[in-house]
């Protein structure tokens, strides 16, 4: 392709509102263009680049067995409702009305679209297993779009579903999509790991997680130092391996503590560890109230509740809601004396709690040497802190450590969660009806074009790997109006086409410090440059992720250039 026949509009400057590096290198390389908040074009170079990783998405899905398919974005609110997902899935969904007021959608995902699918089509054992995917853009009206494609209100998504008579053939797909995946991400280049993860509001149980190592990620990886462990901190178990004191049970005294109500000021205030108080915080667990303890230095997790209790909304009760239920301030909640009526859960370090310090359900006061049991009743205890560094790690081998990671797959087991709700069902070998079990698997097509250019920069641009690179040479001639440089330069041109390699040559009248500063910027693995020695049949060859640089003769080119693409 010729520089002057596409569009790669670089930029020297670093947008104001491009706050991480992938964001600010594909807006100034000439990848993207912002159209409104989230939402954004993939000129040329980024079309190519997205075209790559989605010809890597197809080829390893393909081999693990799946299908092509393409499902509609837009979605009747009805089958929504069927799954029960149209009052529940919140305000990320993009809702609207037709000119008959019909109810649609704007596909955040499509397990609805594609369950009525398998309905419909699926009636006996004999056709599954099954599995189909898209590449398609997908909406979601996020409340705070950031990061430039990291979180986006469009992107572009590769989603998979599988559909089974038995769980066995579930456990089979899910294994291939996953080693599917881990080959995807490794042919990208990315640093990557796959952690176990929350469902969320997919439903569902046995998922992962495939995370980008980055500084600039939104979610927090807990892995050991020691193993191959690794999982979403919301997900990360916690061993009971606790100690018990040998210390001798004291009286409870109640003391004052006036204006003290975090534990960081009660603590201080009384001069003990925070190790030592007990944590109390009223939740509202679908309609129920619950009492949740957990040890002072500890933060509960209500991901782990909510997956402890089966519920399906877990929120902190607000002020109003805590003085009317508990009679006293949130700072001086405490398990005491309470109306049978309250259930108390606990996190299982409050076990281990010896002579310790909680709220007394009274403004300004605490009680000491309160103990479990003798002081206070847990109807259950369960592992519902979130992990910290430095404890055990849940497999037994090392300790916790953390590191950032941007999501850029998730896997999920989901079960008959959908084909439940809407009636999909095929009849088994002796002709009885059966819910279909489903999997589901999806893939950030355009959020792993932007974690790729996260990883692979430098101070002077992008730094594709060959697999991803929008083409796979820069050839730059000094003066297109100096004749040897332009023949030379068209004839090589024309040599890389013919052995299909594709090549950018930069043919703009513009200067070479230019020209060298946007290639740079571009990223392409090999630079090619036609200069004073264009008469000799001499160019300069130039690594772009080495900086190393070499002359060679034009009959030696090819090979090296084969040679240096295939290394």
């Amino acid at each position: 392709m010729k520089q002057r026949n596409t569009m790669i509009p670089t930029l020297r400057e670093t947008p104001a509102d491009a706050e991480v590096k992938s964001h600010q290198l594909l807006l100034r390389a000439g990848y993207i263009r912002q159209n409104a908040s989230g939402i954004y074009s993939f000129l040329p170079l980024g079309k190519k680049v997205l075209k790559k990783v989605e010809d890597i998405i197809r080829e390893e899905l393909d081999a693990a067995g799946a299908v092509e398919l393409l499902m509609p974005a837009l979605q009747p609110s009805e089958l929504w409702k069927e799954s029960g997902r149209w009052g529940t899935y919140g305000p990320e969904l993009m809702r609207m009305n037709d000119r008959h007021n019909r109810e649609f959608a704007l596909g955040a995902t499509h397990e609805e679209v594609i369950t009525s699918l398998v309905r419909d089509e699926v009636k006996s054992y004999k056709r599954l297993p099954l599995t189909l995917y898209q590449i398609q853009t997908k909406f979601r009206d996020e409340k705070r779009p950031r990061f430039g494609l990291l979180r986006g209100r469009e992107f572009i998504m590769k989603d998979a579903y599988s559909f089974h008579a038995s769980k066995e053939s579930l456990d089979e797909a899910y294994d291939k999509l996953f080693q599917a995946y881990s080959n995807i991400f490794t042919r990208c280049g990315l640093n990557f790991r796959a952690v176990i993860a929350d469902s969320g509001a997919m439903g569902g149980k046995d998922t992962h997680e495939f995370m980008v190592l980055s500084e600039v990620g939104e979610d927090t990886i807990a892995y050991s130092d020691s193993s191959d462990y690794a999982a979403n901190i919301e997900m990360a178990e916690v061993i009971d391996c606790y100690t018990e004191s040998s210390e001798d049970l004291q009286e409870t005294e109640k003391v004052s503590t006036p204006d003290r109500k975090t534990i960081e000021e009660v603590a201080s205030f009384l001069k003990i560890e925070k190790e030592r108080c007990v944590k109390s915080l009223l939740f509202k667990v679908d309609d129920e109230f619950i009492l949740v303890l957990s040890r002072g230095d500890h933060e509960i997790n209500d991901i782990k509740l909510k997956n402890e209790l089966n519920a399906q909304v877990v929120e902190i009760a607000s002020p109003e809601e805590t003085k009317e239920i508990l009679g006293c301030e949130v700072g001086s909640i405490g398990p005491c004396s309470l109306d049978e009526k309250v259930k108390v859960i606990a996190d299982q370090a409050v076990k281990y709690i010896r002579n310790g310090v909680c709220g007394a359900n009274e403004e300004g006061y605490h009680f000491l040497n309160v103990n479990p049991e003798r002081d206070f009743t847990v109807s259950q205890y369960a592992d519902l802190r979130f992990i910290k560094e430095g404890d055990a790690s849940p497999d037994g081998q090392g300790k916790i450590v953390f590191a950032k990671g941007i999501e850029v797959g998730h896997v999920f087991k989901l079960g008959t969660r959908y084909s439940d709700a809407m009636n999909s069902t095929f009849l088994d070998e002796n002709g009885r009806a059966q819910s279909i079990l489903m999997g589901c698997y999806g893939i950030g097509v355009s959020r792993t074009l932007a974690a790729v250019a996260e990883q692979f920069n430098d101070e002077n641009g992008l730094v594709w790997p060959t697999n991803l690179t929008p083409y796979d040479l820069h050839l730059i001639p000094i003066n297109m109006k100096d004749d040897l440089q332009s023949s030379l330069a068209n004839e090589l041109y024309e040599e890389f086409k013919s052995n299909r390699i594709d090549v950018l040559m930069d043919d703009r009248a513009e200067r070479p410090g230019v020209k060298f500063a946007d290639s740079d910027l571009i990223g392409l693995p090999i630079r090619i440059t036609v200069g004073k020695k264009a008469g000799d049949g001499i160019v300069e060859v130039k690594v772009r992720k080495t900086g190393d640089m070499l002359e060679v003769h034009k009959d030696d080119l090819l090979a090296k250039i084969q040679e240096l693409l295939q290394s």
